[in-house]
């Protein structure tokens, strides 16, 4: 079966932005202050990359559509500092686990993959933090193993809860889409939807990015295709474990924090945080207040079991 590699490199660059792999972007930022280590695990379809550090109760942090793992090596570092056994795997197909069909790109096999992953692991009794595309891979896998994930923190909120924002709409609806430009001026579209203070990208990474989304551009359609079949994924209220987390960025420019109270009530005792100054990715943007919300809440006493 014909593969192809996935890289989906703005967020990538992004993320070593925000760990200090391109200093010369954003001089200011310390690399990871752990040793992180680096893994491969090897599935059927291919082999799954991950960062882990740390030892305690497993958190596994998934990351968006067009990401990788290098998103949460500040989240991952502090989550071992805390105590916690943090992975983070770059999912099928994305980052350096690119050994992977098409259609493993579909959400649902996504789950089923990160399953298998963490079977391979030994991991049990597990908790999730997830990002976008990642919180409804997270979801996914509860409802279809309930019994196995003690917790479920929603980092950025999960695609299949609310519409797109009106800017994501607008740029659509003109025959853009912002996440997967092809010139500057939808590049910079892209990094205002996602953040609320756009970082400063380099010229010659700016241009090698765009001429990677230029020449693979057909590819990138297809993953964005195949998971946009899952943009009502969460529309019914989903199975869930009672001990949910909801942290939402109230500049997200993605999904608009508007819609962070109807996921609340949704989800009966779940918990919500709202954070300024945060865009769609809030553990790149803060990830201080990130960690401070997520570690309380990994650490909490489970609470009274409710159905839904």
């Amino acid at each position: 079966m014909h593969r192809r590699r996935t890289r989906l490199p703005l967020i990538w660059c992004l993320g070593f932005l925000a760990w200090g792999g391109l200093a010369s972007a954003q001089p200011k930022v310390a690399p990871p202050a752990c040793a992180i280590a680096a893994g491969a695990a090897t599935l059927d379809d291919g082999v799954v990359h991950y960062s882990r550090a740390g030892h305690g109760p497993a958190v596994l942090l998934l990351h968006g559509l067009f990401a990788q793992k290098e998103q949460w090596h500040d989240l991952l570092c502090t989550l071992a500092a805390a105590g916690f056994d943090a992975v983070a795997p770059d999912l099928p197909g994305f980052g350096a686990s690119a050994d992977f069909p098409v259609n493993d790109y579909d959400l649902v096999r996504q789950a089923d993959l990160l399953h298998a992953f963490v079977g391979t692991l030994g991991l049990t009794d597990i908790a999730l933090a997830a990002n976008s595309m990642g919180g409804t891979i997270a979801a996914l896998y509860v409802e279809r193993h309930p019994h196995e994930v003690r917790r479920l923190a929603f980092i950025g909120p999960p695609l299949g809860v609310v519409d797109w924002s009106p800017g994501v709409r607008q740029a659509i609806q003109k025959g853009v889409n912002p996440f997967i430009p092809i010139d500057p001026e939808q590049f910079d579209l892209e990094l205002r939807l996602l953040f609320a203070a756009p970082p400063a990208v380099p010229e010659r990474i700016r241009e090698a990015l765009l001429k990677d989304y230029v020449t693979r551009n057909r590819h990138y359609q297809q993953v964005w295709d195949i998971v946009n079949l899952y943009g009502r994924a969460l529309d019914r209220p989903p199975r869930l474990p009672p001990q949910v987390l909801i942290l939402w960025g109230e500049a997200d420019g993605v999904f608009a924090v508007a819609g962070a109270e109807s996921l609340h009530q949704r989800l009966p005792g779940s918990a919500l945080v709202t954070l300024p100054g945060a865009g769609h990715l809030p553990m790149l943007e803060r990830p201080t207040e990130t960690a401070g919300a997520l570690i309380p809440f990994l650490r909490e006493r489970p609470g009274p079991q409710h159905g839904h």
